[in-house]
């Protein structure tokens, strides 16, 4: 039997979303992650100066929990039904709006304080010098941000994680296969700090993966602040577009590529959901 495509498929259980407390939060099935082993550029731009948080550094470049901002974006970005014209950089693998962040333990992107967009929200620390550092490239219509060969606290430069962001306007001509928001994933040694409960960069609370209001509406990758989050991601991309209608993100209309289950599978899957009245969150597989 034909496959349906993800958009389809995200159409059909939007319709049993269920709330709670005013809160939405939607969780990115793992089958939407498509192999790549590349950055969707190597042209970096420059290392990222921090401007505030904690840095715990005299190092005006390596930090701890430090950020930058506020960057002008060059264009106006409607994010969650509100526009922003700049943003924060902030060292532990996230970008936001409104202010910067320095938590570095993450409740999930939607329990963030400042509206999010989270590659990798996680402790970085790129105060050992072995460590790589966040970049950032700003283009027209587009910026991309770059936390390349990173280490994780209490500067560690054992295993290290290198990730991507890619976010455009939504005047950006976007080539067929891609998005207005992109997350690419390389080799990804560790996924939680030492004051995140982990020890080697393992355990405690790990990463997560995804975007945020500041609000506790959210819409994450299943795996996000669970053991194993950095394997999931490893050698992987992700775009996402915002829709028109809100600025809330989405998958493309063709997923990527990716496949769902098979009609039949997905009508007792909704049959099931609809019986969960009172069930918080929910994930689309």
């Amino acid at each position: 039997m034909r496959k349906l495509s993800i958009g389809f498929f995200f159409g059909l259980l939007s319709m049993i979303i269920v709330c709670s407390a005013g809160a939405e939060v939607i969780i990115i099935p793992q089958s939407a992650l498509i192999p790549s082993t590349a950055y969707y550029t190597d042209s970096l731009g420059d290392a990222v100066a921090w401007s505030g948080g904690s840095p715990r550094t005299s190092d005006p470049i390596r930090n701890d929990d430090a950020f930058r901002g506020p960057i002008a974006l060059g264009f106006s970005l409607n994010f969650y039904g509100n526009d922003y014209t700049s943003f924060f950089a902030n060292n532990n693998g996230n970008i936001s709006f409104n202010g910067g962040i320095s938590a570095f333990t993450p409740t999930g992107p939607q329990g963030a304080s400042q509206p999010i967009i989270s590659p990798f929200f996680a402790d970085v620390d790129t105060r050992n010098t072995a460590s790589g550092l966040m970049y950032l490239r700003i283009d027209p219509e587009q910026i991309i941000v770059t936390w390349d060969q990173v280490g994780y606290y209490g500067s560690h430069a054992d295993k290290l994680d290198s990730f991507q962001l890619v976010l455009r306007s939504s005047d950006y001509a976007v080539p067929a296969g891609e998005g207005q928001i992109g997350f690419f994933w390389k080799t990804m040694g560790w996924e939680t700090g030492d004051a995140s409960g982990g020890s080697g960069g393992f355990g405690g609370t790990p990463a997560a993966v995804g975007f945020g209001d500041g609000l506790s509406n959210g819409f994450i990758l299943a795996g996000s602040t669970e053991n194993g989050i950095s394997r999931v991601v490893q050698n992987h991309r992700l775009w996402f577009n915002l829709s028109a209608e809100g600025g809330e993100p989405e998958l493309p209309p063709d997923g990527g590529g990716t496949s769902v289950p098979e009609p039949a599978t997905l009508l007792l899957m909704g049959i099931g959901l609809v019986g969960l009245g009172t069930i918080r969150r929910f994930m689309l597989r």
